[in-house]
């Protein structure tokens, strides 16, 4: 019986004791019979009441008697007069209250971060006078190996090591982060800048230029980490208007060098600043830390991405196909990846909203699919158009534009399902579904088998429809969303 007066609401007074006053009447006029009037009184109890020993509680509580109940209303006992209120009210019990959404975000945070994802690629071309030279392996210029191995070197080095910050920022603060980004952003930059160092034959300027890539790289994550992608745009600002302007007019050569140092410097200070005044906040206590190896599928699942993304960057150049179409399909990956963080917010808030209103494991299954369905749906959309845009800038190679759209949009897929796993914490299948997609392309590519957006579109769609298959089966499980 305690247990059931922990159920009910408080009530402000006996329902009727001889030794207390009367209660005030405040049933209706044509409440003749006592239990009418009871019924009348205590309606909020016996409406949200599911049993009649709840009504029993609350009579009890009040403190009345066996004898006042046979007397005043002529039943033997609490319970006879519970189950008879029980009988005579209809049942209304009042709805929940809305659970807060934890996932609901302003979008305008992820325009700013596609900006700081996109405007970076301006730079190769203020590094032009840097990167010319004559050409090497498969037509490209001297050095490409150089800044694609420190590119994607750095790329699976600032996955893992944002992970690792981000697990550091759950269990210890904003300080403990900040500790593991000073420590870990450096050592990045400088095994990145070993990575192209260590290829024969780097030109200086190669080699400054991939210095300063990876430099860039780990300071982009620190800042991003810390949630500081203001300052990030700001310390883009001369790449960015740089790269514009040499759009419209030749600069002098060594415009774009001086450029691209100030975004440097811009974005080690801004980075270095961040760092330094994270640390000197009051750290909460800290919780259990897994082990560094639990980062080790989110570098890898970097690394699947970069090589994925230089397969679509510079396939056409290796065949000696051209690399407008790519730079195009690059450009709208790029720009939709804010867009893509944002649509991983609305399926956690929307399957939120799908567990509420299933009643069944079946029907929450059939809702998680359409929310997985819309969400991709509308990320491919906009996929689709930023590449149709780009491609004025940068129009396509020989051939149909469709098969070079399709080929974008299984890429763009993949990492947007694998982004959606490690979202939830499913780490591993994203990391090698994807490294393992990477490495087929690469295969084929350099074996002439097929031709890069024939093995981009094959083996994208695979690693798509299987990181799909887990996500629906994964956000179909109640346990999934608790």
């Amino acid at each position: 019986m305690s247990g059931l007066l922990r159920l009910v609401p408080d009530h402000p007074g006996p329902v009727h004791d001889l030794a207390a006053p009367a209660r005030p009447r405040t049933g209706p006029r044509w409440a003749a019979d006592p239990v009418d009037e009871l019924a009348a009184e205590l309606a909020g109890v016996c409406a949200a009441a599911v049993h009649p020993d709840e009504i029993a509680a609350v009579l009890e509580a009040d403190g009345l008697t066996g004898e006042q109940i046979t007397e005043r209303y002529g039943r033997a006992d609490a319970f006879a007069l519970a189950a008879e209120l029980f009988d005579r009210v209809p049942r209304a019990h009042p709805e929940p209250p809305p659970v807060p959404d934890p996932w609901q975000v302003r979008p305008g945070r992820f325009a700013l971060r596609s900006l700081v994802f996109t405007l970076p690629g301006l730079g190769y071309a203020l590094a032009a006078p840097l990167l010319a030279g004559p050409p090497g392996a498969h037509g490209l210029p001297v050095g490409t190996g150089a800044l694609v191995a420190s590119a994607v070197t750095a790329w699976t080095w600032n996955q893992a090591l944002a992970h690792r910050a981000y697990v550091r920022l759950a269990a210890g603060g904003r300080r403990a982060a900040a500790r593991c980004l000073a420590v870990g952003a450096p050592l990045g930059a400088l095994v990145a800048t070993g990575a192209a160092l260590a290829l024969p034959s780097v030109p200086p300027g190669v080699a400054a230029f991939a210095a300063g890539q990876a430099l860039y790289l780990a300071a982009a994550t620190a800042l991003l980490v810390l949630g500081h992608e203001r300052l990030l745009l700001l310390a883009l600002v001369p790449t960015a208007a740089g790269g514009a302007a040499a759009h419209a007019v030749p600069l002098p050569a060594a415009a774009g060098p001086v450029l691209l140092l100030a975004t440097e410097a811009g974005a080690l200070f801004a980075a270095g600043y961040a760092v330094l005044r994270t640390r000197r906040e009051t750290p909460p206590p800290s919780g259990p830390l897994p082990p560094l190896t639990a980062s080790l599928p989110y570098g890898l699942f970097g690394l699947g991405c970069a090589g994925l993304t230089t397969v679509a960057a510079l396939g056409d150049a290796v065949t000696g196909r051209g690399t407008g179409g790519c730079a195009a399909s690059v450009l709208a990956l790029t720009l939709s990846m804010g867009a893509a963080e944002w649509l991983l917010y609305r399926v956690r808030s929307r399957s939120l909203a799908a567990l509420g209103a299933s009643v069944t494991t079946g029907g929450l299954l059939l809702r998680a699919a359409g929310v997985l369905a819309a969400a991709l749906t509308g990320y491919l959309v906009l996929l689709a158009a930023l590449a149709l845009a780009a491609g004025v800038l940068w129009p396509p190679g020989p051939g149909p534009l469709a098969p070079r759209l399709v080929a974008l949009l299984a890429l763009g897929a993949v990492l947007w399902a694998g982004l959606l796993l490690q979202a939830y914490g499913v780490a591993w299948l994203p990391a090698l579904l994807c490294a393992a997609a990477a490495g087929t392309e690469t295969t084929v590519l350099f074996l002439g088998a097929a031709s890069p957006l024939t093995a981009q579109a094959m083996t994208c769609t695979g690693a798509a429809a299987a990181l799909l298959a887990a996500a629906t089966v994964l956000l179909g499980r109640l346990t999934t969303h608790r």
